[in-house]
């Protein structure tokens, strides 16, 4: 299978809210090292679409990261941080410090998360920000060098025998007065913390909107969001499907072929298991369940649902590459599903989005080179 495609039925241009404020932004102005990520005009994506512009917001460093997933732990870790301190929490603040020192009647504190690669590390990131430990599970498959970047920023690593869903089953377990978990997954009785996560991926999306408006640019038409556990989408969708969006675009959803956990949900009408194993090159995508959490807001706020292969994602790294964009194997699902689905679909798949000469697509670029050997084998292919 190269391809497989669902359109939903279920798919809705305005969702219930609660609809996304600005408030994480503010925090992540706050944060040391903060600067907007760029929204890169690629004509020559556009070209090999056969679209009128393409703009890809490049997330392949954030805050010192080669990922977007900072913006939703540090969100999380403060908010839950937050709750655990009580009474007033932090009250105003103006630099980081400031929330170390606050954190004393905590210590000691671990933060603790399961990962297929850029969420831990994001934690352990935070963690270590904090002057806080960071205990970081992981797939026993998952490569080297993304687990040697996670033990760099200072968190225990420890190889899990089987998939992202068992490390998070393991991770979950930890959660105590010294370890408090932080997963943007979600499942009965551990709800607020990947909610917090959706709401802190939210200054990607409010960035993007200033900035097409600072250039005096119309909103786009197609929207493509890679998808894990769906967290990353719901906060898209949630953008996209409020009722003050700049503009109400059709959303494209993109998974691995082995591990499309939410095209498979939304075909059955219920969340869905996938089993093991989830070996795709998108890593960051080898997830087996969507996130309860975010099953509300993805299995309405999608309009069609995609699952590839590798190879449309080896082909997306390298037509980036030539925009001079830096893009991982999960950075470039979301084009390689895009350009996969009109040469595989073609009219049909044009029509139905209303793809055309004149329309403008927004692709997030959710990772750099978090493997540099695999990304130079792929890029010199």
């Amino acid at each position: 299978m190269s391809i497989r495609t669902l359109f939903n039925p279920n798919a809705r241009e305005i969702l219930d809210g609660p609809y996304p404020d600005r408030t994480p932004l503010q925090f992540h102005r706050r944060l040391p090292g903060y600067e907007e990520t760029p929204l890169v005009d690629a004509p020559g994506i556009a070209a090999a679409l056969g679209v009128g512009k393409v703009f890809v917001k490049d997330e392949s460093n954030r805050l010192g990261l080669p990922a977007f997933k900072v913006l939703g732990a540090s969100w999380a870790v403060y908010r839950a941080l937050e709750e655990r301190l009580g009474d007033d929490g932090f009250g105003g603040w103006e630099e980081i410090g400031e929330i170390e020192a606050r954190l004393e009647p905590l210590r000691p504190l671990s933060l603790v998360a399961a990962t297929d690669g850029n969420h831990g590390r994001a934690v352990a990131r935070v963690a270590r920000l904090l002057d806080l430990g960071a205990k970081i599970f992981v797939p026993e498959d998952m490569a080297a060098a993304r687990q040697e970047a996670i033990a760099r920023e200072g968190a225990e690593v420890i190889a899990v025998d089987g998939t992202y869903d068992e490390a998070v089953k393991i991770s979950a377990e930890e959660e105590g007065e010294d370890a408090l978990v932080i997963s943007d997954m979600s499942w009965p009785g551990y709800e607020r913390i990947p909610w917090w996560v959706i709401e802190g991926y939210a200054t990607m999306l409010w960035e993007t909107d200033d900035e097409l408006e600072r250039r005096g640019e119309a909103g786009p038409n197609l929207v493509v969001v890679q998808v894990g556990v769906g967290a990353f989408a719901a906060a898209v969708a949630r953008h996209f499907r409020s009722p003050g969006a700049s503009s109400h675009p059709k959303l494209m959803s993109v998974e691995p072929a082995r591990a499309d956990c939410l095209l498979e949900s939304v075909a059955a009408g219920r969340l869905v298991s996938l089993p093991g194993p989830h070996d795709s090159i998108m890593s960051g995508l080898n997830c087996g369940r969507p996130s309860l959490v975010a099953w509300p807001t993805v299995s309405r706020g999608i309009d069609l649902l995609v699952a590839v292969d590798d190879e449309p994602a080896r082909e997306a790294m390298r037509l980036a590459a030539e925009s001079g964009v830096v893009s991982g194997e999960t950075g470039a699902a979301g084009l390689g599903g895009l350009l996969e689905l009109l040469r595989d679909e073609g009219a049909e798949a044009r029509r139905t989005l209303g793809v055309g000469g004149e329309t403008r697509v927004l692709l997030f670029n959710c990772e750099g080179a978090t493997d540099p050997d695999a990304y130079r084998r792929v890029i010199a292919e």
